[in-house]
């Protein structure tokens, strides 16, 4: 029941952060699906935490190189997919309200994401791996 109820919050979650990139790209007044890129690190993001996850499975460590170094990549795909958009206005290739609206959706598409791991990342009997 509870894993239920948070699937249901992080799905609606994230269908409120797709709602923001889509209306940074198609509302009238914008109209330039560019930022639409954005979703490539939507993708990218959680495979580095799915790498090291496999590799470092036999370590009891608290803190394994693979894990920091996974963490680096992750970070690194997150502020890109913010400065993204913002290097777009900048070059006005699209609007800076595009450009609010993709960070908005960027924020709550990744907090989604770090919610998914906290909820299900656990390794107990509602872990992701069995999804």
């Amino acid at each position: 029941p509870c894993a239920v109820a948070a699937l249901v919050a992080l799905s609606f979650s994230g269908a409120i952060g797709l709602t923001f990139l889509m209306l940074g790209c198609a509302l009238e007044y914008y109209g330039v699906y560019w930022p639409l890129f954005v979703l490539i690190f939507y993708f990218l993001c959680p495979i580095p935490h799915f790498i090291a996850k496999r590799v470092g499975e036999d370590s009891d460590a608290a803190s394994s190189a693979c894990r920091e170094l996974a963490y680096f990549f992750t970070t690194g795909i997150v502020v890109s997919a913010f400065g993204f958009p913002i290097i777009l206005a900048r070059v006005e290739a699209i609007k800076w309200g595009a450009c609010g609206l993709v960070l908005a959706g960027n924020a709550v598409i990744f907090l989604t994401i770090l919610g998914f791991f906290l909820v299900f990342g656990r390794g107990d009997d509602f872990s992701w791996e069995q999804w």
